[in-house]
């Protein structure tokens, strides 16, 4: 027997489906000035309060997101572990306090605070102080066991070990392990000053640089930095030209290990609150039923995502999929544990996750892979969670701060987009909501996976797409 009804909701589907196909005329334009294939694009545009998309291209198939992929990890830690989720680092004092004097060695252990930086361990010493430390007759133990982090090599994906983006996670890692070095033409129109920050006293640096007359111009201002012994890493030369005309220039790298980076950051701060040390550093693990002297928490989850979306930190995002694998197992927890959390929370809330490769869930893979139906099925469903007012709020916001703080700048799209971008050789990605002129709020996602795409046609097109959806 013929169904009406079904014929007609057959054709309705159609038609949808049809016009979800056609690639908006000022979109198509950019696509074709820089001959980018059909095949190469995934988008969905989806108001979000319907069940049909708006806009769906390739949407079924799965491509690198770079970091665009971050919603994902940071949106699911933040609704498994909550958003007051803080992290803490306790110190355990190893003998008697007499006069101001711990006889004995102090342990810091590390959970895998994703934002304890060089404020962040000043203030926990600062609380040591006051629990009536002030000298350390002994060695700063670090004990980094919370997570089972494998070796690996920090240049293992392109080659470039000193980048901050490449950072191995670690339990007790401090202030992303990172040196802010600052050069400075020297008052002798010879040489050039470093000063760095953090101050790190077991850091050597050979400084090699001459100035050189000419323009502030050219890659690195002429600046090159070699590390002797990459075992170590406790070891920096500078050499190379430095252009005279600069007036200073800033070079962030990570330098050291993970507990010599400690150590030095210790030994530089705690000396700030008057404190000394006698001993160096070892790892070491906490006795069993030994109390801490101290617990010293982090920043609240909803507060630490902010920096990992707005700003796109690789290593923290790596430490939060570490802590989602402490949701359900007993440490020391590993980065497969974090991934199998995260796929059940994807399959109890029927979000599909067949066709999902996940590697460290930053998007610092050449491996990840997720597809746009996924993407915008997860945005659809944070929209409608209770948190969903943190997870918005730790994104990019256009022509205002984060990775699009230069998009549509002074322009009405303004301050209309949470997004957060992806970039890497031959990707380029964004996803997040958009704020239309009609007030309609829709998911946005737009995967481009194709040669030099990060080079500038990838962020046009994306552009081009996110003004048209502002336009609706």
């Amino acid at each position: 027997m013929f169904n009406k009804t079904l014929a007609i909701a057959l054709l309705w589907a159609g038609l949808a489906s049809a016009a979800a196909a056609q690639v908006p005329e000022s979109v198509r334009k950019v696509i074709n000035a820089y001959k980018i294939p059909d095949g190469a694009i995934s988008v969905l545009v989806q108001n979000i309060n319907a069940e049909i998309p708006l806009l769906s291209i390739n949407a079924e198939v799965p491509r690198n997101p770079a970091s665009s992929i971050k919603l994902l990890t940071t949106f699911v830690a933040l609704d498994v572990l909550g958003p007051n989720y803080t992290w803490p680092t306790k110190l355990y004092a190893l003998g008697p306090i007499k006069d101001g004097v711990l006889d004995g060695d102090l342990i810091l252990k590390g959970y895998g605070n994703p934002y304890l930086t060089t404020e962040e361990f000043w203030k926990m010493l600062g609380e040591l102080h006051a629990r009536g430390v002030e000298n350390i007759n002994g060695d700063l133990l670090i004990d980094d066991s919370h997570f089972a982090v494998p070796n690996q090599d920090p240049g293992a994906f392109d080659r470039q070990p000193d980048r901050l983006y490449n950072v191995v996670p670690n339990a007790a890692l401090v202030n992303f392990k990172a040196v802010e070095f600052q050069f400075f033409p020297s008052g002798n129109g010879k040489n050039v000053d470093i000063r760095t920050q953090p101050e790190l006293p077991n850091l050597k640096i050979t400084n090699q640089l001459r100035t050189k007359k000419g323009k502030c111009r050219g890659f690195q201002f002429g600046i090159n930095m070699d590390v002797p012994d990459r075992k170590t890493a406790n070891h920096v030369v500078f050499s190379g030209a430095f252009p005279s005309a600069c007036r200073s220039y800033s070079l962030h790298r990570s330098v050291l290990q993970p507990d010599s980076y400690a150590f030095g950051t210790f030994q530089r701060l705690w000396g700030h609150w008057g404190g000394s040390i006698s001993g160096g550093y070892r790892e070491g693990k906490v006795p069993p039923k030994t109390r801490p002297l101290l617990v010293y928490h982090s920043p609240p989850l909803a507060e630490i995502i902010r920096s990992v979306n707005k700003w796109s930190n690789n290593v923290m995002t790596r430490l939060l999929l570490y802590t989602l694998a402490t949701a359900k197992f007993k440490p020391p927890v590993t980065k497969e544990q974090g991934v199998q959390v995260l796929r059940e929370y994807l399959r109890e809330n029927n979000l599909d996750d067949s066709d999902l490769v996940l590697d460290n869930g930053s998007g610092l893979s050449r491996t990840t892979r997720i597809s746009a139906d996924l993407m915008n099925g997860l945005l659809r469903h944070a929209y409608r969670d209770p948190y969903m007012p943190e997870f918005v709020a730790s994104m990019s916001i256009n022509g205002v701060d984060g990775t699009t703080r230069r998009r549509f700048r002074g322009r009405p799209e303004r301050g209309r987009m949470h997004l957060k971008t992806g970039r890497l050789d031959d990707v380029a990605a964004i996803a997040g909501y958009v704020l239309a002129a009609s007030g309609t709020t829709y998911s946005v996602v737009v995967l481009l996976n194709h040669n030099n795409v990060h080079k500038g046609s990838g962020i046009e097109i994306q552009n081009a797409l996110l003004k048209w959806v502002h336009n609706q």
